[in-house]
């Protein structure tokens, strides 16, 4: 499945309260540590083993409600989310923790 994007914030929340598990990286443009594992993710969005997991990207600058709402302090930022909650979060470019929040979010 691809990595999509959101239209706006109300687009945001109604797919966090959808009951899929949602996988969101928050990033922005100047972030080095994004551009770096942003290929990862995309990768991995393709991967069978997370075929019941949503992957979507939030540009921090682009979509500044959004990142407030969720609490985004540094990018990148992984977090889960199913059913409007917060489930699980990932601070860092660390593509073993990312692995494991997406094994996570797929047994949801």
């Amino acid at each position: 499945m691809p990595v999509k994007t959101f239209k706006n914030y109300i687009d945001f929340k109604e797919v966090i309260n959808s009951g899929t598990p949602v996988v969101i990286d928050f990033w922005a443009t100047w972030c080095g540590p994004c551009r770096m594992i942003s290929p990862i993710f995309e990768d991995l969005s393709g991967k069978a083993t997370y075929a019941t997991v949503e992957f979507y990207k939030v540009d921090v600058d682009a979509e500044p409600e959004i990142s407030r709402e969720v609490g985004i302090r540094a990018m990148p930022t992984f977090a889960t989310f199913l059913g409007g909650q917060k489930v699980e979060e990932l601070v860092g470019a660390n593509q073993s923790g990312l692995l494991n929040l997406l094994k996570n979010a797929s047994n949801l």
